[in-house]
């Protein structure tokens, strides 16, 4: 390839096509027509000699040396988007854009509420998204997601993620105040392990596991329960305990937050169960832009308030 005379638009293009998988999707995010991407596309294979994109069906699958451009290209157009940004410091009062959230409804719940009023406040101009996490894979969020941070329990994490530990979430126990079950307890008492164990259970699970962090503390006193249902959302862990007789382990903030809505009783658990840590993370590419790093810290702010 010569450099001197390559056409650097084009990565612009790559870059798109490599998150789309589509010229069409690609277009739409450069607000080009399909046709000038696909003579981006013809003009960049003839450059880097190489396919670049093999169609499957609807869908265009990158070939393993555009995969491995992938994220070095993204890096320099972030990179040079920095450099070239004007010297002003950000003003969230006048200023636009997307931040897109990677979490779990919970956070529908926890955050979206006080970040929109923020948002409303003090940077009108602003546009929040909460958007699923990539199942199996939290890490991934920050890619197939264009998530600007994902918030998960800490793990683990490449070198190339930042984190920010937020807030730790013990779980408390929900049923539905007039379930004949808790009959005679008080709520906000821990509930006894023969209760907990004898009524059925909504287990809050997006890949419809029968089993969660609840069962291997049962385990570790000697006890089981019986997981009548599994919900990929904690609002629909709500709806089920409230419209029927069974009970649920979740997060001790969801539970306060949701108690009065939902009119469920609130008990501790009966066997100790290890409190989970919630962490934000990014890509270090991130770290300085402007709008993703102020947006970054409201978030982190208040999801610090969480933490009891």
């Amino acid at each position: 390839m010569n450099f001197a005379t390559f056409d650097l638009n084009l990565l612009r293009v790559l870059d798109a096509l490599l998150s789309e998988g589509s010229t069409v999707k690609a277009g739409e995010r450069l607000a080009m027509s399909q046709s000038a991407v696909s003579g981006a596309l013809s003009r960049l294979r003839h450059s880097l000699n190489d396919p670049l994109f093999i169609r499957q069906g609807n869908r265009l699958v990158a070939t393993d040396y555009a995969i491995a451009l992938k994220n070095p290209i993204q890096e320099e157009l972030e990179r040079l988007e920095t450099i070239l940004a004007p010297p002003s410091a950000f003003e969230p009062r006048t200023a636009t854009g997307v931040f897109r959230i990677a979490g779990s409804d919970f956070f529908a719940e926890l955050l979206m509420p006080s970040l929109g009023d923020l948002l409303y406040r003090e940077a009108p101009g602003l546009r929040a998204q909460l958007v699923d996490l990539v199942p199996h894979d939290y890490i991934a969020s920050l890619e197939r997601r264009n998530a600007d941070i994902a918030l998960i329990p800490d793990m683990e994490l490449p070198e190339w993620v930042n984190r920010a530990p937020l807030f730790t979430s013990p779980f408390h126990v929900i049923a539905r105040a007039a379930n004949p079950g808790i009959e005679g307890l008080e709520a906000e008492d821990m509930m006894p392990v023969d209760v907990f164990c004898n009524l059925h259970h909504v287990l809050f699970s997006p890949e419809g596991n029968l089993a969660a962090m609840g069962d291997a503390a049962l385990a570790r006193v000697g006890k089981k329960r019986q997981v009548a249902m599994t919900v990929p959302v904690f609002s629909g862990v709500c709806r089920a305990v409230s419209e029927s007789d069974l009970i649920a382990l979740v997060p001790a903030q969801l539970a306060a937050k949701v108690a009065a809505d939902f009119e469920l009783a609130v008990f501790k658990p009966p066997m100790p169960i290890d409190p989970i840590l919630i962490i934000g993370i990014w890509h270090k590419r991130n770290d300085k832009k402007p709008l993703a790093s102020w947006v970054r810290g409201q978030v982190i702010d208040l999801m610090k308030q969480l933490d009891v």
